[in-house]
Formats: C-alpha cells, sequence, structure tokens
C-alpha cells in the first residue's frame, strides 16, 4: 500500500510539473508572440512615418522648386513688360519719326518694318501677362487659356481652339488653378518646339466633381517610351502630383500628342 501510494504521489508530481512546464512554455512562447507583433508593428510604424517624412519632404522641395519657378517667370514677365516692351516702343516711335522724313518709295518698306515691330511689341507684351500668375488669376483660368492659344495662332498653328464642356465649378486652391494652367502651358510650349503641328485642341470638361482637360496636337508625335524621362513631362508630373491630380500622356509617331488631365474639386 505503502509504495502505492508513494507511486501515485510520485506519478501526481510528475504530472504537475508536466503541466506547469506546459503552462511555462505557453506563456513564453505567448510573450515571444506578443513581442514579434509589437516588434512588427512598430517597425511598420516606424517605415510609415519615415515613407510620411520622405512623402512631405518631396512635397515641400516641390512646392519649394514651383514657387521658384513662378517667381522667375513673374519676373521674367516684368523684364519683358518693363524693359522690352519699352525698348521696342521706343524703337517703334523712332520709326514712325524716320518715316516721316523719307520719300514715299521708302514709306512702304518702312511700314513693314513698322508693322513687324508693332506685332513683336504685343506679342511681348501679351506674353509677359502670361508668366505674371497674378494677371493669370485677375483674367481667369479659362480667359488666360484663350489668350495662350490666341497667341500661338499667330505665331504659326492654323487653329488653336478651346472647347468647355458643363458648369464651370470654383477651384479648391486658386493656386491650383495657376498650376493647372502651367501645365497646359507646358504641353503647348512642347507642341511649338517639337510637335510641327498645325492644330491645336483643349478641352475643358466641368464634371461635378472632377475637372477633365483633353489637350491635343496633329503633330509628328513620338515613341512614348523614348521620352518618358524628359524634362517636359517631369515637370507637368511633378506639377499634377502636388495637387493629387492624375496626368496621362499618349502618343504614337504621326499620330500627334494626347494629353489628359484630372482634377479633383
Amino acid at each position: 500500500m505503502v509504495q502505492t501510494s508513494e507511486r501515485l504521489a510520485s506519478t501526481a508530481s510528475e504530472r504537475y510539473l508536466l503541466i506547469y512546464m506546459i503552462a511555462v512554455l505557453v506563456i513564453v512562447t505567448s510573450l515571444v508572440i506578443i513581442f514579434f507583433v509589437v516588434f512588427l508593428k512598430r517597425k511598420n510604424k516606424l517605415l510609415l512615418d519615415q515613407m510620411r517624412q520622405q512623402q512631405a519632404f518631396e512635397a515641400e522641395i516641390a512646392q519649394a522648386q514651383t514657387e521658384t519657378q513662378e517667381q522667375t517667370l513673374k519676373n521674367i514677365g516684368w523684364e519683358l513688360h518693363d524693359n522690352v516692351g519699352q525698348l521696342l516702343s521706343f524703337a517703334s516711335m523712332q520709326l514712325s519719326i524716320l518715316k516721316m522724313q523719307v520719300s514715299d518709295d521708302v514709306k512702304e518698306k518702312f511700314k513693314e518694318t513698322s508693322d513687324a515691330l508693332k506685332e513683336s511689341l504685343a506679342e511681348v507684351r501679351q506674353l509677359s501677362k502670361t508668366l505674371n500668375n497674378e494677371v493669370v488669376l485677375n483674367i481667369g483660368f479659362e480667359k488666360s487659356i484663350i489668350n495662350e492659344l490666341n497667341r500661338l495662332k499667330k505665331m504659326k498653328f492654323s487653329s488653336a481652339e478651346l472647347r468647355v464642356i458643363g458648369e464651370k465649378q470654383p477651384f479648391a486652391d486658386r493656386k491650383h488653378e495657376i498650376i493647372i494652367f502651367r501645365i497646359i502651358q507646358e504641353f503647348l510650349s512642347n507642341s511649338v518646339k517639337y510637335s510641327e503641328a498645325e492644330n491645336l485642341s483643349i478641352i475643358l470638361n466641368y464634371q461635378q466633381n472632377n475637372l477633365i482637360i483633353t489637350m491635343k496636337d496633329d503633330g509628328k508625335g513620338f515613341n512614348i517610351d523614348s521620352v518618358e524621362k524628359g524634362s517636359g513631362l517631369l515637370n507637368m508630373k511633378s506639377r499634377a502630383k502636388l495637387i493629387n491630380a492624375k496626368l496621362d500622356l499618349t502618343s504614337r509617331p504621326n499620330e500627334g500628342v494626347i494629353l489628359i488631365f484630372n482634377y479633383s474639386f
């Protein structure tokens, strides 16, 4: 009986010891799992914070670059209007005085030169307005686009038209108005420099919560893969990113260029 009791007591002790070891193992395992989960959460939070900081830093850099560009354009606009414009005005007046002192045969030649000078003066003044964001805001978004298209039409294009669909919606921020106008200017500038196009068109499609802008030229186009890193496209993408807008450029050789810009109000 004594041996049986001792055996039972020993078995019970072993059982308790086993239970104790299992409990310790479960607790240790749970602590390891909890520690690992907490570590992962902290790591993910740290990575997320770093990503947010990086995005915020990139946004600040892009904003600073945009503001610097705007100030530079503004200064150039002033220089064109105040200095170059005045010089052209003075040259025009001097030419008019000289025209009065020459014979009728020579006056005809003076007239051609005088007309060209007047057109140059008007072009400089018009260009100076589009470079100054305060003037753009004062004139208005659509009117500024029309002025830009009219200026380009006089330069080289057979047609440069603006079409408006839907009811105009106010921009969330007036600065966004300038940024979108600069994107349009960048597209038009690229068309002038590279496209060899004859016709330009811009469609402003105002929807309830979005403004979809479609810009087209009928130029020689290009291989989209070879121009992805071009400064003009990067400029447009950088500006679009600042206002959380989407930009989609499509083109093929000999099929012109289409740029679709989607902005949420």
